[in-house]
């Protein structure tokens, strides 16, 4: 996300950083690049003016002017206007309330509520340890109902019964008395959108408000809408008490209009960024770790949560205790390459990574991407059970029966096993160097401690040495 606004606003900075001075002069003129990156990035034009004013006064002080690396300066001041623009901080669901606290999910149609409903359940279910339920409320589209209920078993979460021909607001009062007497602590309430504000939709919408008072009313919208999402926005929080928005399809909106126009706009806190179609692809939105991914400043705190998320502590301990004797095998590299997979891919994972940003777009175009990855778990997964403990073993006939069973080629099994020899003689180094506690102590001091996010310690994933000579390419 972001990608089209971050690499024309690093542009613009890596000019800075380069100047031993500035002028006010220079200031402007790089404020005025950033004003046409924040309008090609379709960010609302009131709001452009406003933020561009506000950081142009603060860089062009006297703090900047005389400081001794004024570049970055101004990087740190756009980056605070960037999160005040955004928020300022992050806001969480308010469900500290007598059980069970009602979240109402509102929008247009086809803007992802049912969809967004399912997973904001699977969040509030395992990351917050709640028993939730979901009631459908949408009783025009056909089938929305049945959506649901197959959502609902896809993440294990519980479903109101659906009663066929009961009104929106007659199954929302049935949801509360439900989830009351079963002792839910979260309902959320997925309720009918139009293909256009109207008058039918708010009315409805105020009923079910009415009968249920919710503690959250969020507003699912569309971020690849651009400014029409804000506008919607506009609409809806003219007529609803909404709490807040959650954005769906962040992870295809390159420019960034919606997310970075919305709070100013509407007042509104964005909660929560859809980033992918699967059902835990749900970040919670905050405004700092935003601003950092379009400044290319990274995401690192993400990427921690991620790994804690997706890592395997069984596994972890299994490649640790190898690791401290030295040994690394085929089936080693494809637990590592399974764990980069389940954590977004290479784009997400250098995407969090300062100054990575940049190196990420240069692998998508070097062909360095997740399509990579699944070839070359292809790769070890053809190999014998024999073949993955003792790689040494793999001769050219058993090269050609490995490339044809993956679907590639010959090169492609040269390039794995390399990759992990080469990976197989850095756990050798490690042995040398005290095993994990050496290592650890190294990583300590090292600047950042970004050693020690690339090197798998902890269940992270290690990046596989020959990524970069793939990226040179």
């Amino acid at each position: 996300m972001f990608e089209s606004l971050s690499e024309r606003l690093g542009g613009v900075f890596d000019k800075l950083r380069g100047r031993g001075a500035l002028t006010e002069l220079d200031v402007r003129a790089a404020m005025r690049e950033v004003r046409i990156a924040l309008l090609e990035a379709d960010v609302a034009l009131p709001v452009v003016k406003q933020f561009v004013d506000a950081a142009t006064e603060r860089a062009i002080g006297a703090e900047v002017i005389r400081s001794v690396t004024p570049g970055q300066q101004v990087v740190k001041i756009v980056n605070d206007a960037l999160v005040e623009m955004l928020g300022g901080e992050a806001e969480d669901l308010n469900l500290d309330v007598t059980p069970p606290a009602v979240v109402m999910l509102v929008g247009l149609q086809g803007s992802g509520k049912t969809t967004t409903t399912a997973k904001l359940a699977k969040r509030l279910t395992e990351k917050d340890r709640k028993k939730v339920m979901m009631a459908s409320l949408d009783v025009n589209r056909p089938a929305a109902q049945e959506q649901l209920r197959i959502l609902g078993e896809q993440t294990g979460v519980a479903t109101l019964p659906i009663i066929a021909g009961q009104q929106p607001v007659d199954i929302a009062r049935r949801a509360m008395q439900a989830a009351k007497l079963q002792g839910f602590d979260v309902l959320l309430l997925d309720t009918a959108g139009r293909l256009h504000v109207d008058a039918s939709l708010m009315a409805e919408m105020k009923a079910v408000a009415g009968a249920s008072q919710p503690n959250e009313i969020l507003l699912v919208v569309d971020s690849l809408t651009g400014q029409d999402a804000v506008n919607v926005a506009q609409s809806f929080a003219g007529e609803v008490d909404l709490t807040g928005v959650i954005l769906t399809r962040m992870d295809g909106d390159a420019r960034g209009g919606a997310a970075l126009s919305m709070r100013a706009v509407t007042q509104k806190p964005i909660k929560f960024a859809a980033t992918g179609e699967k059902l835990d692809a749900l970040e919670a939105f905050d405004p700092q770790r935003v601003a950092g991914r379009i400044l290319g400043m990274g995401d690192v705190v993400s990427l921690v949560e991620k790994a804690a998320e997706t890592f395997e502590a069984e596994e972890a301990e299994k490649l640790a205790a190898k690791m401290a004797k030295g040994q690394f095998d085929m089936n080693d590299l494809r637990s590592q390459l399974s764990q980069m997979k389940k954590m977004g891919g290479m784009g997400a994972l250098m995407g969090m990574l300062p100054g990575m940003g940049k190196m990420a777009k240069q692998a998508e175009a070097a062909g360095v991407n997740d399509k990579l990855l699944g070839r070359m778990e292809a790769v070890v997964l053809s190999m014998t059970p024999k073949e993955r403990a003792k790689p040494e073993l793999i001769n050219a006939k058993r090269k050609i029966r490995i490339a044809n069973g993956a679907g590639t080629t010959v090169q492609e099994v040269n390039k794995v096993l390399k990759m992990h020899q080469e990976m197989a003689t850095t756990m050798k180094r490690l042995k040398k160097m005290g095993g994990m506690k050496g290592l650890m102590g190294m990583m300590g001091k090292m600047p950042g401690g970004l050693g020690g996010m690339m090197g798998g310690g902890g269940g992270m994933p290690a990046l596989p040495p020959g990524f970069d000579k793939l990226i040179k390419r």
